[in-house]
């Protein structure tokens, strides 16, 4: 009975140990909610951050050329290139999730608190908000390969 005991207990650490989620496992190529842009999560230090590298519409078909940020608070910035453009800023891993970030929006120009939390391997949950978290945004991103 003991060692049935012992082997149950076992069997449930490791299983513990193996879902639990690492800092790092948010690294890689996500496709947005709407598939219309695809970000690199990378590190620096022990901060994450994420940058477009792919658009679906890479060009701007009003305007010509590469779409760019045209919605940017700050004037000095607005014919900077989407592509390319950090979105994601200053996540720390804590317990599980990513926090303590911010979002930027380039479709409205606005950046946003934000906390990022794997649903899974291949889901990550990605809420933006204003002042609290129930005031705000989730969405749903995919892994790419």
């Amino acid at each position: 009975m003991k060692k049935i005991l012992l082997s149950i207990c076992c069997i449930f650490s490791l299983a513990c140990a193996f879902a639990a989620t690492g800092a790092d496992d948010i690294l890689g190529y996500w496709l947005s909610q709407n598939g219309q842009a695809q970000i690199q999560v990378y590190k620096e230090g022990d901060k994450y951050f994420g940058k477009i590298i792919w658009l679906k519409v890479p060009d701007d078909p009003k305007r010509g050329g590469p779409k760019k940020d045209y919605n940017n608070p700050d004037p000095a910035l607005r014919d900077k290139p989407i592509l390319g453009s950090t979105i994601l800023r200053d996540f720390k891993f804590n317990d599980g999730e990513w926090t303590g970030g911010r979002v930027y929006d380039p479709q409205n120009g606005k950046e946003y608190k934000c906390y990022l939390k794997l649903k899974d391997a291949k889901t990550m949950s990605m809420r933006g908000y204003v002042g609290v978290s129930l005031l705000g945004r989730t969405e749903i991103w995919t892994r790419v390969k």
